[in-house]
């Protein structure tokens, strides 16, 4: 019988920055690719004295799959995860993966990590004319974010 483990809840991007100001043992982890955070910027979320750690799940330009994604987060986490982690990226579905991996994980460690998905990511879905940043997203919520 396979064990279950408690799956990532989502929030918006509002809810996503409400958390980092009043939570004390919680970290943002923007898991896009190197060129994203380059051309399109970060979350600045600096404002609110929790880690921001940025950690490709996939790589720019043929977006395989970073077969050492625990490994990189587990290196700035430097051996101890906060109690909660937020799992953002371009709009929420690699995100949400990441997310599903490392709850999956911590749990067969026994180690208790609350994983949370910021749905619509950074940059939010796409409008009607293909283009990302005009309906949702953190940054379309006006959200601290900054130029990497």
């Amino acid at each position: 019988m396979a064990h279950s483990f408690p799956s990532p809840d989502e929030v918006d991007p509002n809810e996503a920055y409400a958390l980092l100001e009043q939570t004390d043992d919680i970290a943002l982890v923007d898991v896009r690719s190197r060129a994203e955070w380059v051309f399109t910027g970060v979350p600045d979320v600096s404002a609110t004295g929790r880690p921001f750690w940025m950690v490709e799940w996939a790589s720019f330009p043929q977006m395989a799959q970073n077969v050492q994604f625990l490994e990189d987060l587990t290196s700035f986490a430097e051996g101890t995860f906060p109690q909660h982690l937020l799992f953002i990226c371009r709009s929420g579905a690699r995100s949400m993966n990441a997310a599903h991996l490392v709850a999956g994980t911590m749990h067969q460690r026994g180690v208790n990590v609350r994983c949370t998905n910021v749905r619509e990511g950074f940059e939010g879905d796409l409008d009607e004319k293909g283009h990302r940043g005009t309906l949702n997203g953190w940054k379309f919520r006006g959200l601290p974010w900054r130029q990497n």
